[in-house]
């Protein structure tokens, strides 16, 4: 696994693998000298529907043969990546999880849904800034 999240082109616009950049908003890498000159030496442009992006654990589905760049993104930019490719039923636990961070109360029932939906217990940390523990602790219990 990389520490980089990658842009990459598809032949087909239609796939539904990663995430359109512009998609997720405002992306500091976009505005790089190397991920410019990545994009003009492919011929595209940063809103082409061919430009995808996957985050460093999933980088491993970027097809084989694709023309692909590692790029760095903030902890917010990689949260909003992950955001937009998670399924519709996880993402609205997702902006609960979000929201948490500004309340306390109904923790542990707001952790054990979004358990319970599928969500993944270090996204759950990465969401709520939850110790580790906890999050383990509600899914065990």
């Amino acid at each position: 696994m990389t520490d980089d999240a990658y842009l990459f082109l598809l032949d087909d616009a239609s796939a539904r693998l990663g995430v359109a950049p512009a998609a997720v908003g405002e992306l500091a890498c976009m505005e790089t000298p190397a991920v410019r000159a990545w994009l003009d030496a492919q011929g595209t442009t940063p809103t082409s529907p061919h430009l995808r992006l996957l985050p460093p654990e999933e980088t491993a589905a970027v097809p084989e043969g694709a023309e692909r760049l590692p790029v760095p993104l903030s902890d917010e930019e990689l949260s909003r990546v992950r955001h937009h490719l998670a399924p519709e039923s996880l993402a609205g636990v997702e902006e609960e999880l979000l929201a948490y961070r500004d309340y306390a109360d109904g923790r542990d029932g707001l952790i054990g849904r979004a358990l319970a939906a599928g969500v993944p217990p270090h996204r759950v940390v990465e969401l709520t800034g939850v110790d580790p523990a906890t999050v383990t602790a509600a899914a065990q219990g």
